[in-house]
């Protein structure tokens, strides 16, 4: 108890003190975890909506692909863009790998799922007379989809806010493609898992601390969200 105790001291010390590494560790978590969370809903909230509005044979099997996607691990999404990322893949001349943009692109395909499912949702339990409705009092296809949207977007918001509690919790993807480089790449859960092995669990600590507040955050305002 007591090593965790000082620990935790220690922990509260770095983060009061604005360590340049633990600034830096957190800085980089968001800046990717947005990024990827903002390509993730200009592609997951439009395949979402036309999944949900549309009637097609193969509605079903893409609802449950949409599904599955939910629940791959990270780290074979890792192991995937390494493929196409690395010196001998398609994309290697690109040299993306061990770059940040490498964590995003992860990112994106561990979110986009999480963000479609999330609006297909909404768009399944709205009103289903929202859209004729629309188109009945004349207004075109695309305002008719708009005026759903505008009853959905507390939905649309929360699946916004799951994908990136999915990117920044995420430790696979990170360290596989981002390599975990100090003041590079180097993300909070990466530094957490680099550090405590090395015996900085004070260090590691002072990350958890902040990754749990993040995460407690983002899951009080979904929770919010999902009561209206």
């Amino acid at each position: 108890m007591d090593f965790l105790a000082s620990s935790f001291v220690a922990a509260l010390r770095l983060i009061g003190s604005f360590s340049p590494d633990v600034v830096d560790a957190v800085g980089t978590s968001l800046a990717v975890s947005a990024g990827a969370t903002v390509f993730a809903a200009l592609f997951g909230i439009p395949l979402g909506l036309l999944v949900g509005l549309s009637d097609f044979p193969l509605k079903r099997f893409v609802i449950t692909v949409l599904n599955t996607l939910m629940a791959v691990p990270t780290v074979v999404v890792g192991l995937l863009v390494y493929g196409f990322l690395s010196r001998q893949g398609p994309l290697g001349a690109l040299g993306l790998l061990f770059t940040p943009t490498a964590i995003v692109i992860g990112g994106v395909l561990l979110a986009a799922p999480i963000t479609a499912n999330y609006s297909l949702a909404s768009v399944r339990g709205a009103d289903s007379r929202i859209v004729p409705t629309a188109l009945t009092l004349g207004a075109g296809r695309f305002l008719a989809v708009g005026t759903l949207i505008g009853e959905i977007r507390f939905g649309i918001l929360a699946a916004v806010i799951a994908g990136f509690g999915r990117v920044v919790s995420e430790v696979g993807v990170a360290m596989m493609l981002g390599g975990n480089i100090r003041g590079y790449t180097r993300t909070m859960t990466t530094a957490i898992a680099l550090e405590t092995s090395k015996g900085e669990f004070a260090f590691g600590m002072a990350l958890g601390i902040v990754l749990m507040t993040v995460a407690l955050l983002v899951n009080l305002f979904l929770s919010l969200l999902q009561r209206k």
